[in-house]
């Protein structure tokens, strides 16, 4: 049994009573878990054309944190209940009742910010900065112009879920894992990874006083992932295979990446070549995917890893846009 212990006693992994539990430990968390560029909705309303599919999402999410706005609209389960079929049925219908009418869903999500003053300033703050005409366009763009997605949040993900819902759906498909710990006496615990957390500020290095902060990634503007390679696997499988196989990417930007780049590792320690994806899928029987590219990777650069740098040397996926990377000439430039 996974447990947290701390000085004033341990925390066991718990379960949650119901989804109206879960759902009051996503309101209890969701300055944390969405960030504050972010807005939860806990509105539950039926949405769909009146002669056709019908059904109730748990909530919204308006997403403030790039240079559009976007919505996911939220479905909240435990993973007691057959998540792996009932969650696919449930997004099936979600994209289909959006589609037959999204102006009852920009009716809810502008009713359920009426109700939150907080969020509704926050709204019209954002438009008034990125050349909205009003709330009204605002709304209009971000139900109507942004592409669909989901988010579901589940106290525990199963086994394969990610690699089902991205065989079963084009359109971008978030889970987030919010699990409880209790101990003796009640008290709860919460762990979760925020919403989106890797597309956020890059990780800090020492620098000169005054060095410039790092940038906030765009998820709108995204289009691109560099991934590390060794030098091994950069000869073996990046340019002889033109596929690189075995990473994460998250659900809600799968459907945007259209470009792959590697950072090789030291001693090299710079992005060197750029390819077009040609397709994304699942890896085996595993949460994780394999990029296939459309042609060879291209030489470019190379975009090295600098002294003092804001960026750290990378070990992970990290997200961002061509034309960055096209125009960058250190990794700062990047990220």
């Amino acid at each position: 049994m996974s447990l947290i212990w701390t000085k004033d006693g341990n925390y066991r992994l718990a379960s949650y009573q119901s989804e109206s539990d879960l759902e009051a430990a996503i309101n209890q968390v969701k300055a944390q878990l969405f960030g504050d560029h972010r807005i939860y909705l806990d509105v539950k309303r039926k949405i769909g054309a009146k002669a056709g599919l019908r059904n109730i999402p748990d909530g919204y999410l308006v997403d403030l944190s790039g240079q559009r706005p976007r919505l996911y609209v939220v479905e909240n389960e435990l993973a007691s209940h057959e998540p792996l079929r009932h969650i696919a049925v449930q997004i099936l219908e979600f994209s289909l009742s959006f589609e037959a009418e999204p102006r009852a869903v920009k009716n809810i999500v502008f009713n359920a910010l009426r109700e939150q003053p907080d969020a509704l300033a926050k709204c019209e703050a954002y438009a008034a900065a990125h050349g909205f005409r009003n709330l009204d366009h605002f709304l209009d763009v971000l139900v109507f112009e942004t592409p669909f997605a989901a988010l579901v949040v589940i106290d525990e993900i199963p086994e394969n879920l990610e690699n089902i819902l991205a065989k079963k759906f084009q359109f971008g498909v978030e889970v987030l894992e919010l699990a409880c710990y209790e101990n003796g006496e009640g008290e709860r615990l919460y762990r979760f990874e925020p919403f989106l957390a890797d597309l956020g500020e890059a990780e800090m290095v020492a620098a000169p006083t005054g060095t410039e902060l790092p940038r906030r990634t765009d998820a709108t503007t995204v289009d691109t992932v560099v991934v590390p390679a060794r030098e091994e696997g950069f000869q073996d499988v990046f340019l002889k295979e033109n596929r690189w196989y075995a990473v994460r990417i998250h659900g809600t930007m799968r459907p945007q990446i259209k470009y792959i780049a590697v950072y090789r590792v030291a001693p090299i320690s710079a992005i060197t070549h750029l390819a077009p994806v040609r397709s994304i899928e699942p890896w085996k029987d595993t949460d994780k995917f394999v990029l296939n590219f459309a042609e060879p990777a291209k030489e470019i650069g190379p975009i090295p890893l600098v002294k003092l740098s804001r960026v750290k040397a990378l070990y992970n996926l990290r997200y961002t846009n061509r034309q960055t990377i096209v125009q960058a000439k250190t990794l700062d430039d990047v990220w």
